[in-house]
């Protein structure tokens, strides 16, 4: 089922969002959105680049009788990891459109280096537009510089902490298996001085016996 450029144009400003949508970044996806562009159905749910079906003939090899056929792309179902979202997408990419990936060096420099007319599907755009909207956000954050002297001193810091915390959890285990085993030991203990109690005024008992029947 074939929809109009426009309908994708309502649903990439949906998605992203108007509010954040950047006048720059909409008017390139203006561009390579036309009204009139017919896009196919297939063409919204992954990235092709370029890879689309093609149609043709099916030549018999006796009477050179031709059927139609089509041809169509090795689509695969991955999950790309994307480092300025720091989480994977899944997304369904043609094997030409991984090649693509692989040498560009990653998901989002594929999405940030690829003009907007080549990326011609739905979710292509959408994720592009991300990219490029993620990238100007990073772009107006402050970043501070840190001295090696205060840099030394959040790592040791950071050691400090952990150690703290590894004593922590060695004192609480520790403490579970005083609760766990110290009251079970002691009642043990209880028992053993019972019994021995018990067997020696026994044998006093008996040893008394004796004496009175050899006197």
């Amino acid at each position: 089922m074939a929809f109009r450029g426009k309908e994708m144009m309502k649903k990439l400003v949906k998605k992203v969002g108007a509010e954040t949508l950047t006048p720059e970044l909409k008017e390139k996806l203006k561009a390579c959105v036309p009204d009139s562009k017919v896009v196919m159905g297939r063409a919204k749910r992954g990235l092709y680049a370029g890879r689309h079906i093609q149609y043709g003939n099916r030549v018999s090899e006796d009477g050179g009788n031709k059927s139609r056929r089509c041809w169509k792309p090795n689509v695969q179902e991955k999950r790309l990891f994307s480092y300025i979202f720091d989480r994977h997408i899944k997304v369904k990419v043609t094997t030409h459109a991984l090649r693509c990936i692989d040498k560009a060096g990653g998901i989002d420099e594929y999405l940030l280096k690829t003009p907007y007319q080549k990326m011609d599907t739905e979710m292509g755009l959408f994720w592009k537009t991300k990219v490029e909207q993620r990238y100007a956000e990073l772009g107006q954050m402050e970043v501070a510089f840190f001295t090696p002297e205060d840099e030394a001193k959040f790592e040791q810091g950071f050691k400090d902490l952990n150690i703290a915390k590894k004593e922590a959890r060695r004192e609480a285990r520790k403490e579970a298996r005083r609760k766990m085993y110290g009251d079970k030991g002691g009642e043990e203990k209880g028992e053993e001085e019972a019994s021995l109690e018990a067997g020696g005024s026994e044998s006093h008992q008996d040893d008394h016996g004796w004496l009175e029947a050899n006197a």
